[in-house]
């Protein structure tokens, strides 16, 4: 697959050392830091929820040892729920915006060789003292820009693929989500609707919305809508309420962490929006966080979501 934006990694593998399993040890760039795996891990500590798909995927989910922060089982079918479930679950603690709040002490104590995801407090060289790798996704690196496509996803999952040595499952979930694409694609070439990805602070905080970086881009153009912030090659940014207006919409997706009713009121209550073409003709799509964002197979379920909502599909 091809490696785009902030997802070209460069991987250099370094000759096995006595003892280690072959392809190991394995040196990997992410995020401008190299991280180096002597093994594949078997102790895998989850700080954010998007990875549960693609390690699920893969077959390796048996070894997540423990995870901290929201975890909606709407996410996964109910074999996956139940394998979520079961995961010991250290710290649900989250702030307004949906952020994880928690200690670096709290998370050491797992005793982690892997922690996947980077919530504020907790830094890379504080859990590599305690023998724990960091990994996050690539999208989310300060210096990601650029436009984002689908070939972000297919590479993070390589990358996850290369890590627990499972190189082949890694190409056989690739192949099934590009085709799931694929037969999006193939339904919604003739839609010519704008539409716009927003996320609403509950509590009367900024509204946010999302650019070319982020996966909300090729997830609205495969459901052939145009972003109207396709001008914009942020990932996400605070957008006026007057801005929305004068961009006008023809649909909205909504994303929200926590209830859907508490997205909805946040929405609702934001003075002027009622002009919008979109929230005039009630096309709008409320949608859980990691159905859209980051990149995992969550957002292809996401993206059939939205071409079913708004009958792009079929």
């Amino acid at each position: 697959m091809v490696m785009t934006a902030c997802g070209d990694v460069a991987t250099v593998e370094r000759e096995s050392g006595a003892g280690s399993p072959e392809g190991y040890p394995l040196t990997l760039e992410n995020c401008g830091h190299e991280i180096t795996f002597e093994a594949p891990p078997e102790r895998v500590t989850l700080l954010e929820s998007a990875p549960v798909t693609i390690l699920d995927g893969l077959g390796v989910f048996d070894h997540v040892r423990s995870r901290a922060g929201h975890f909606p089982l709407e996410y996964y079918d109910g074999e996956l729920a139940r394998k979520v479930q079961d995961v010991e679950a250290f710290s649900e603690d989250m702030d307004a915006s949906g952020h994880l709040m928690i200690s670096e002490e709290v998370v050491v104590a797992q005793s982690p060789d892997l922690v996947l995801g980077l919530p504020d407090g907790i830094t890379r060289e504080g859990l590599a003292d305690a023998g724990g790798v960091v990994l996050t996704q690539e999208l989310y690196c300060e210096e990601s820009g650029g436009e984002a496509f689908f070939d972000d996803l297919y590479a993070e999952i390589d990358r996850y693929g290369r890590i627990f040595d499972r190189a082949q499952e890694a190409e056989a979930l690739n192949t099934e989500l590009s085709d799931r694409v694929a037969a999006v694609e193939e339904q919604t070439r003739d839609e010519d609707r704008s539409a716009a990805v927003l996320y609403p602070s509950v509590g009367g905080g900024p509204l946010y919305t999302y650019g070319t970086a982020s996966m909300a881009h090729p997830q609205l153009a495969a459901a052939g809508l145009e972003n109207v912030f396709a001008d914009v090659d942020e990932r996400v940014f605070e957008v006026q309420t007057e801005e929305l207006i004068d961009r006008d919409p023809d649909v909205l997706i909504v994303l929200y962490q926590g209830e859907e009713q508490d997205a909805k009121d946040a929405l609702s209550q934001r003075s002027g929006l009622e002009v919008v073409s979109a929230v005039a003709k009630g096309d709008v799509h409320y949608q859980l966080f990691n159905f859209t964002e980051p990149a995992s197979p969550l957002v292809v379920d996401g993206l059939e979501r939205i071409a079913e909502y708004f009958g792009t599909e079929g």
